[in-house]
């Protein structure tokens, strides 16, 4: 199997089902990453005020902070392996 730097990205999108990890372009999603990216785009867009209708009935701000919470729940479900979430490539997460 090759390693970190000899690797190329071949595949746009690739699940290891034996380790249930997916790679996007040759980098490894994490659910850390994933929800440090939900949980900063939600809070920005309410700190923006510039929250989008969902629904006549529904505000958009308590979606959007169930969206942060959401967020911020995947990042913790995943902290153990936070010093790898933004790790390039495949590197040591074979």
């Amino acid at each position: 199997m090759r390693q970190g730097a000899a690797y190329s990205v071949k595949k746009l999108v690739e699940y290891d089902a034996l380790r249930r990890r997916l790679w996007i372009l040759g980098q490894r999603c994490h659910h850390g990453a994933t929800g440090s990216v939900v949980a900063a785009t939600a809070f920005l867009v309410l700190l923006s005020d510039q929250a989008p209708v969902a629904t006549p009935h529904v505000g958009a701000r308590p979606v959007l902070a169930l969206t942060a919470a959401g967020g911020a729940l995947m990042m913790a479900h995943d902290w153990k392996d936070r010093s790898i979430w933004f790790e390039r490539g495949r590197g040591s997460q074979l």
